[in-house]
């Protein structure tokens, strides 16, 4: 069975002001996540499923399901706050969703084959698709291995503003050992610095973090159910707590004593954290057609489903 691709497509975006995930980058009106599709299929992914919110169904539908009939098959599911077990009620002052994690949780029905996940507005490059590929496809389904696709964090930055990030550590193995979220990443005249507590603290430009493109086994959903009925019981009225992913990677190391690989990439991630990084993005994404990694149509000649 060949791997899937789960999609993160939820998110509004509030820095940046819109449904990103819809807006129009490429020559011919391609979305981001259009050349993450494109570069999932020829790679060998055979079936990519999107996590949306209610509110977006009737757009998402109209701009993304007719365009990828005949080259992939897509499904996709609804998160909602309501999505929690029956044990719990949920608290009328939640407004927040309950995070990265959950969002995946809720595509456990969709998804039986080891499988990728990435945001909805991050470019990743065809090289990093092609890396976690190929493990996945070696993944056996009913374990608890991951894998996460590392970025050095010079290719991760934007120039219009900070961003946050998961700074990896690894042992000699190139296995996880921690991830911290950094926020506040920035580079000024002095270096990348990140701001915790008021302070700054520097940061290596060759150190590796995460971009949210990681790969699991449909084994993990068990798991990830489990963590999650945890998480309510201690932070169910706590308003902004939310269920990450690196939570859960950190549980697979610290309690199940699971490896979890980290791939390194010189992929430069680009995206659209603020406005402003829209010019920049289409600029890239233009450079890359110029050269001929991507056709100025991607979808004109590429069949693959039948």
């Amino acid at each position: 069975m060949k791997p899937s691709l789960l999609i993160l497509a939820a998110g509004m975006g509030s820095r940046y002001g819109g449904l990103k995930q819809m807006d129009a980058f490429g020559p011919s009106g391609e979305t981001i996540i259009d050349y993450s599709i494109y570069d999932a299929v020829r790679c060998g992914f055979e079936k990519v499923v999107f996590v949306i919110r209610k509110d977006i169904e009737e757009d998402f539908k109209e701009v993304f399901l007719n365009k990828y009939e005949g080259k992939i098959d897509v499904d996709y599911c609804i998160q909602s706050l309501d999505m929690i077990p029956s044990s719990f009620e949920l608290p009328e002052s939640r407004k927040k969703p309950w995070g990265t994690a959950h969002a995946v949780l809720v595509a456990k029905e969709k998804i039986d084959t080891p499988f990728a996940v990435i945001n909805g507005d991050d470019f990743y490059g065809g090289e990093a698709f092609q890396l976690i590929h190929d493990y996945l496809a070696k993944m056996d389904a009913s374990s608890l291995e991951s894998c996460i696709i590392g970025y050095k964090l010079k290719n991760t930055l934007s120039e219009n503003g900070h961003v946050s990030r998961g700074v990896c550590q690894t042992d000699s193995d190139s296995c996880l050992v921690q991830i911290n979220e950094r926020t506040k990443i920035e580079r000024n005249d002095a270096g990348i610095f990140y701001e915790e507590n008021e302070k700054a603290f520097p940061l290596k430009e060759e150190t590796i973090v995460s971009m949210n493109l990681m790969g699991f086994s449909p084994a993990v959903f068990s798991h990830m159910e489990s963590m999650f009925t945890d998480f309510l019981k201690e932070n169910i009225h706590t308003e902004k707590k939310e269920f990450f992913l690196p939570l859960v990677l950190d549980s697979l190391i610290n309690v199940k004593n699971e490896k979890v690989s980290v791939i390194n990439t010189d992929a430069k991630w680009f995206g659209v954290t603020y406005q402003a990084d829209k010019s920049s993005t289409v600029e890239n994404i233009n450079k890359l057609v110029k050269s001929g990694v991507y056709p100025s149509n991607l979808w004109e000649n590429l069949r693959t489903v039948s």
